[in-house]
C-alpha cells in the first residue's frame, strides 16, 4: 500500500466498536473490572519495504510482561495532556522518538487488557527519520514490521494456553523471530479489520 493511501485510510478512521482481551473469552471477564488509563503509539513510517510499524521488545528484566512485544506506551499520567499526549510521551521516552516527527493521524476505540487497562491505540504517521533508541532497563529491542503484514487479517493466528488455570485464547501474528501476541496482536487485528471493512 503506497504511503499516501495508507495515511489517508488511517486519517478516515472513527468510531468503531472496543476491543478487549476477553473477546475471545468474554465468559472470564471478572465483574466489576475497574480500569486505568494508558495509551499507546501505532507509529508507523515509510521504510525500505514500503510503510513499517515500529514495536518494541520489553526487557527481560521487568516485572511485567518481560520480553513481550509492545507498542511503545504505557499509563496516562496526571501529567498528560489525555491519551495523546500520554502515547507521544511514552514513544518519546521508550524509542526516542520526537513529538515533533509524529503525525497524529487518528485514534482508535479503547481496547480493555486483561491486566486492567483501558488503552487507547493512537495512529501516527513518522513525518521524519529518526534513529530508535531503545530505553535502558525497559526496552530490549526496538524492530519493524511491515504495515502489510500486520494489516493482513489471514496473518493471525488463534491460539490458546493456560493462565492461572485457565484455558485462554489469544490473538497471534509471528513475524520473523518476533512472536507478537495478546493485547498487542488484537489491538493490530482490530486495526487490519478495520481497514479490511
Amino acid at each position: 500500500m503506497r504511503p499516501n493511501d495508507l495515511i489517508g485510510r488511517l486519517r478516515a478512521l472513527g468510531g468503531g466498536d472496543p476491543s478487549s482481551d476477553f473477546d475471545l473469552n468474554p465468559g472470564l471477564r471478572p465483574e466489576g473490572l475497574r480500569l486505568r488509563a494508558a495509551a499507546v503509539l501505532v507509529a508507523i513510517g515509510e521504510g525500505r519495504r514500503g510503510p513499517e510499524l515500529y514495536l518494541t521488545k520489553r526487557a527481560s528484566g521487568l516485572k511485567h510482561h518481560p520480553g513481550q512485544i509492545a507498542f511503545p506506551g504505557g499509563k496516562v499520567d496526571d501529567t498528560d495532556a489525555g491519551a495523546v499526549d500520554a502515547a507521544l510521551r511514552e514513544a518519546e521516552e521508550e524509542i526516542a522518538l520526537p513529538r515533533a516527527n509524529i503525525t497524529v493521524l487518528a485514534t482508535m476505540p479503547v481496547h480493555e487488557t486483561v491486566t486492567g487497562f483501558s488503552v487507547t491505540p493512537v495512529l501516527g504517521w513518522i513525518s521524519d527519520e529518526f534513529s530508535p533508541i531503545p530505553e535502558r532497563g525497559e526496552v530490549e529491542e526496538v524492530f519493524t514490521v511491515p504495515v502489510d503484514h500486520v494489516m493482513d487479517p489471514s496473518k493471525y493466528i488463534i491460539e490458546s494456553r493456560y493462565y492461572r488455570g485457565v484455558s485462554r485464547e489469544f490473538y497471534t501474528v509471528p513475524y520473523g523471530p518476533y512472536y507478537i501476541w495478546g493485547a498487542t496482536a488484537r489491538m493490530l487485528r482490530a486495526l487490519a479489520d478495520r481497514l479490511a471493512a
